[in-house]
Order: structure tokens, then C-alpha cells, then sequence
């Protein structure tokens, strides 16, 4: 299922995103356990809580956070404002690819990003472990493409709006299993 409907899911949000004149994103790396050794998954978030981007590789250096940003500025566009937290691989990246002038470092500014891995992190507890790259990679592409589409804040909006918003998601979902 995943891959067949990941790519169109995401083609749908990254044309409807592009018009935006205020895009922001928001970047973090996280630490994953795959057959006892340490992996990152670098995630690009937008304003609004949207997973763009998820990419796993085994270093938390310069190479990875260039390699993370060029295949995120190809697919998506240039944001107008990058936030990240304190690594200095960010920065080293984004003043190689000239955007060392958009990026904004923050104690707190950064939560939006760290806040979207939580269901990451409920998400591969239950699963209780990945063991090979290839599927972790496939599981954060999907797991970030199907998030993104039950995605609704619900904290922003009163009870009734969820419920109707909430149907219409799982009657477009339904259309896209049939």
C-alpha cells in the first residue's frame, strides 16, 4: 500500500504548499536504534506541522546535513526562514549552499520539529524494532506521508469541526484503497 500512494499523497501537498508565501521549515536529526547501532533520521517540518522530508544515514555530520538539505531544497523549494536547533552541521551546510542568512537558531524555536517525532517514537515502540535501513527508511517516508493526511490540530478547532474534517479524510481514504 505505502508506496504506491506515498509518492501521490505527497505530490498533492507539495503542489497545494508551493504557493505559500511565508513557508517556514524546521529541521532536527533524531537518533534511531536499528539492530543495536545508532542511525539519524533528519526530518524537514513546515509551519503548519506537515512532515516534508525524512532521511536516514548512519553520521550526524556536514555531509549528511548537506546531502538532508539538497534533496529537501529539490523536492520542496526554497523556505523562506530554516529553523534549526544548535548543531553546527546546519550551519556548515546552509553557508555552503548560500542560505546561511535564513536560518534562525532558538532555545525553544525549534519545538515544532521535536514535537512531530513523538509519533514516530509511539510508532516504532510498537513495532519494537527495525532491523534493516532500507525498511526504516520506507516506514519514516510512509509513516511521515500518512501522518501528514490525519494530520488535523486538533487542539485549533471545536469538536464538531474535527468530526466532519475527520470524515471527510477517512471517506478520501477509503477512495484511495478502493
Amino acid at each position: 500500500f505505502g508506496p504506491m500512494f506515498a509518492g501521490d499523497i505527497r505530490r498533492q501537498r507539495v503542489s497545494a504548499m508551493r504557493g505559500v508565501r511565508h513557508w517556514r521549515w524546521y529541521l532536527d536529526e533524531l537518533y534511531v536504534k536499528l539492530n543495536g547501532e545508532m542511525v539519524y533520521l533528519w526530518r524537514a517540518v513546515d509551519q503548519e506541522g506537515e512532515i516534508l522530508e525524512s532521511y536516514i544515514i548512519r553520521t550526524r555530520d556536514k555531509d549528511a546535513a548537506l546531502t538532508f538539505m539538497k534533496k529537501a531544497l529539490k523536492r520542496h523549494g526554497s523556505p523562506e526562514n530554516i529553523t534549526t536547533d544548535g548543531l553546527r552541521s546546519y550551519k556548515a551546510a546552509m553557508t555552503e549552499l548560500g542560505n546561511a542568512d535564513k536560518q534562525e537558531v532558538g532555545r525553544w524555536a525549534n519545538n515544532r520539529v521535536e514535537n512531530s517525532h513523538l509519533s514516530f517514537r509511539r510508532r516504532e515502540r510498537a513495532m519494537l524494532r527495525l532491523r534493516r535501513m532500507k525498511s526504516l527508511q520506507k516506514f519514516a517516508s510512509v509513516h511521515a506521508n500518512v501522518h501528514n493526511h490525519f494530520n488535523h490540530e486538533r487542539y485549533l478547532v471545536d469538536r464538531q469541526t474535527y468530526k466532519d474534517r475527520r470524515s471527510a479524510v477517512l471517506a478520501e481514504w477509503q477512495c484511495l484503497m478502493a
